[in-house]
């Protein structure tokens, strides 16, 4: 049987208040009201999917470094002010309806007269994060509740936990530790080469220094496939079509306050997101998102798996 667990759960303002999802599986998946931040996501088999920063903690008024969370109003230059905020449980997310065999959690966010200093759009921000035997799925809504037009930019930051991507390179001539499949022959921003546009030649990408890169018009399905682990995260996406790739490396990762020296090496940041292209609502019209990220069990060396036959459709 299916649980929504809540674990600490008010509306005071308490970070550490949270929402435990289970299923009958075993998997788990723990999102933070502050927010609305997915910080653990375990399979069946009790291992841990997403990254979390060794110096991660809840008494900052910023979010954590990690997990997965919103991005809104996006931009290049920040991510927003959404995950910043305390978000609330909604209790009337229609139109959406329950679907069977996952554990939900529904939340809203409201703009508020801070948040109008900042951006100033009056809008309603619904988020229904929903587990599965092996699947984690997001669907944001953004409403235009304001009696004008506006236009924002949106991303859903994934921190996937990875075996040490920085051996990535002595690796190479016999099979890449890390990798991401789908996004070759794109364009991209390079935002280490002041956001200049290029166009991807590798037949994957894989790692052996830092990446700040924002892929465009991406496919709906994007494999990154983990050798070591032998595992595969499919990340499928509808509304967002790029796609942002970050790991920071050494040098920056010691620069970073929130983030240990070492951890760059068991995490990359594949994120869903509309960047080049913002979008733009009407007054009372609603934009609406989704994105599954799901686990194939897998060692692509072997050939167990062809990462190509993941990279199409969307079930």
């Amino acid at each position: 049987m299916l649980s929504m667990r809540p674990s600490n759960v008010n509306q005071n303002g308490d970070r550490s208040a949270r929402i435990v999802l289970s299923e009958p599986t075993g998997s788990t998946a723990e999102v933070l009201l502050f927010g609305g931040q997915v910080v653990s996501w375990k399979n069946e088999k009790r291992q841990e999917m997403i990254f979390m920063s060794t110096k991660a903690g809840l008494k900052s008024c910023k979010a954590v470094r990690g997990g997965i969370s919103i991005c809104f109003p996006h931009t290049l230059e920040q991510h927003g002010f959404a995950r910043n905020r305390l978000w609330s449980l909604d209790h009337f997310p229609s139109p959406l309806r329950s679907v069977d065999n996952q554990s939900t959690v529904d939340l809203i966010l409201k703009s508020t007269e801070e948040d109008l200093k900042a951006w100033p759009h009056r809008f309603e921000l619904r988020l229904r994060i929903s587990l599965s035997a092996g699947k984690l799925t997001w669907i944001p809504r953004v409403r235009n509740i304001d009696n004008k037009a506006f236009s924002f930019t949106f991303a859903i930051c994934n921190y996937l936990a990875v075996s040490d991507i920085s051996i990535g390179w002595v690796m190479r001539l016999i099979c890449s530790e890390v990798r991401i499949e789908g996004l070759e022959t794109l364009d991209y921003f390079d935002n280490l080469l002041h956001r200049e546009r290029y166009t991807e030649q590798a037949d994957a990408i894989t790692f052996d220094g830092e990446i700040d890169r924002v892929y465009l018009s991406t496919p709906t399905k994007i494999a990154i496939i983990d050798h070591e682990k032998k595992r595969t995260f499919v990340l499928c996406k509808e509304g967002m079509p790029d796609s942002v790739v970050w790991n920071p490396w050494d040098r920056k990762a010691k620069a970073l306050p929130d983030l240990g020296d070492e951890d760059y090496k068991t995490m990359l940041s594949v994120h869903s997101a509309a960047i080049e292209t913002p979008i733009v609502l009407k007054p009372f019209q609603e934009w609406k998102g989704r994105q599954e990220l799901s686990t194939v069990s897998s060692s692509y060396c072997s050939g167990q798996l062809d990462p190509r036959k993941v990279l199409f459709g969307f079930s």
